[in-house]
């Protein structure tokens, strides 16, 4: 492949997701500017391994899944470096015995919540969680996809969905946007 083909192919299968690479890097690190030099770095990487991409134009989801794999690695890459591995908080105890089901972000939408206070519940999720739950609701990955970006079991992608919108759904209560009665017969 020429390098004009190389950049033409680039330009046509990756560079439309630029905006979800951003969104992921954003919700991940919490700055926008930390999240365009790890965007802009990303982009970098992609670039130099794009001869060993084997996707194709009929599955652009295929781009989407591969790009946003490098822009995930790219940030946890950074936040290592940039943050003090001691202020990384696992919920994980406290998550384990969740009282109700909870809805998930489309029912929780549905159900009157403003978006605002939406992104500041999702901004108080643990990381894992949070990623999660940006890869498969905003950015509409397959479970099968986010388990391959993130380097994790299809169950632990299954488990981290459900924990997280369980979280995502006690904030909303605690906020009194969400009636309990109307959270718990969802699901």
């Amino acid at each position: 492949m020429t390098p004009q083909e190389k950049l033409r192919r680039f330009e046509e299968q990756i560079s439309p997701h630029l905006k979800p690479a951003y969104n992921l890097a954003k919700w991940l690190t919490r700055s926008h500017e930390d999240a365009e030099d790890i965007v802009q770095d990303a982009f970098l990487r992609a670039f130099s391994a794009f001869e060993s991409y084997r996707g194709d134009d009929a599955q652009p989801q295929n781009a989407k899944a591969w790009l946003l794999t490098i822009v995930r690695n790219t940030s946890m890459t950074w936040l290592k470096r940039n943050r003090n591995a001691g202020a990384k908080l696992c919920f994980e105890g406290a998550l384990d015995d969740p009282r109700k089901r909870s809805p998930d972000p489309e029912e929780i939408l549905l159900i009157s919540c403003d978006r605002e206070e939406v992104r500041q519940a999702l901004e108080q999720l643990p990381l894992d969680f949070r990623e999660a739950i940006v890869l498969r609701e905003m950015e509409g990955l397959s479970y099968r996809e986010i388990s391959v970006a993130i380097g994790v079991p299809l169950g632990t992608v299954m488990s981290r969905l459900s924990r997280g919108r369980d979280w995502l759904r006690r904030i909303l209560s605690t906020q009194g946007r969400l009636n309990p009665k109307e959270g718990a017969g969802l699901r």
